[in-house]
């Protein structure tokens, strides 16, 4: 594959990884409550993931996801290698947004979040979200050439922000790289595998029951 398609992962989950932190960041600085914090966060993600999707959709297929490149493999859409690739790329990429948005707002580049998210609640709603969004990008991806997938996947994420008690993180790069920062959107290091392993499994959960709906039988 070309340069410029890992370079499209690369910049598309580092600023998705970077507008999850940075508006974090900026919610607290705005207020204290802490509904109308997540709504903004929900909603800066909601905009950038539209916004991503269909900018660099074309060029990487916009995974910005290691469940969704997962998904693809296992759908054989891409090789081995490419998958490993991509997965490096979506890692490198989240990392280095997570740094942008704690320098830009004069943080430590580097933090180390306090916040642990641990327990059955949370990991159950990560298997619920990112199923979700699996099934979410399977189907209407079928639909209309996939046309509505960016507004359909932005959808899906912004709202599930306010329906999991874990607040819908849904993406195995972008939650290891928001345990480097001690902020609203962060997570502790020690929290990150299950939420990891949570995701990958609601992944194969949500490509299983899209085959089921696909099914002619």
């Amino acid at each position: 594959m070309k340069l410029r398609t890992f370079l499209a992962e690369l910049v598309g989950t580092g600023i998705l990884a970077m507008a999850i932190v940075g508006s974090g960041i900026m919610a607290t600085n705005l207020t204290q409550d802490v509904a109308l914090q997540l709504l903004i966060v929900s909603l800066a993600t909601f905009l950038i993931l539209a916004v991503l999707i269909q900018m660099l959709g074309p060029i990487s297929g916009a995974h910005f996801n290691p469940a969704v490149t997962l998904v693809t493999f296992i759908n054989k859409g891409i090789s081995g290698i490419t998958a490993l690739n991509y997965l490096v790329t979506q890692v490198i990429g989240a990392f280095i947004g997570v740094v942008l948005a704690n320098v830009m707002f004069t943080l430590p580049a580097i933090g180390t979040s306090t916040h642990v998210k641990s327990g059955s609640r949370l990991l159950l709603s990560e298997v619920v979200a990112t199923a979700g969004l699996i099934l979410v990008i399977q189907m209407v991806g079928k639909q209309n050439e996939g046309r509505f997938v960016p507004l359909a996947v932005a959808g899906w994420i912004g709202s599930a922000y306010f329906f999991t008690s874990s607040t819908t993180f849904a993406n195995p790069a972008v939650t290891f790289a928001r345990a480097f920062s001690d902020t609203f959107t962060g997570i502790k290091m020690s929290s990150v595998p299950g939420f990891v392993i949570a995701e990958l499994v609601g992944a194969v959960i949500g490509l299983g029951i899209a085959k089921g709906l696909s099914s002619e039988r």
